[in-house]
């Protein structure tokens, strides 16, 4: 962050200064990315309870009107 300041207060180019601050935004972003990934993976391929659904003992039947 003091290279960013640095860059900033010598008048670097601004190529520099962005290529700086895309750095600064890009390891901050990978370093919350690592933090979520154990939160993230359990909850998606932890064991999870399978909710078991009762089927209906008869199915529903329906008769179709015809003209005769």
């Amino acid at each position: 962050m003091e290279e960013l300041i640095d860059l900033i207060a010598t008048d670097a180019a601004a190529s520099d200064v962005s290529d700086r601050i895309k750095d600064v935004l890009y390891a901050k972003s990978a370093e919350r990315i690592d933090q979520l990934k154990p939160a993230v993976s359990n909850s998606m391929f932890d064991d999870v309870e399978e909710v078991e659904t009762e089927e209906p003992d008869q199915e529903p039947t329906a008769e179709l009107e015809t003209e005769e």
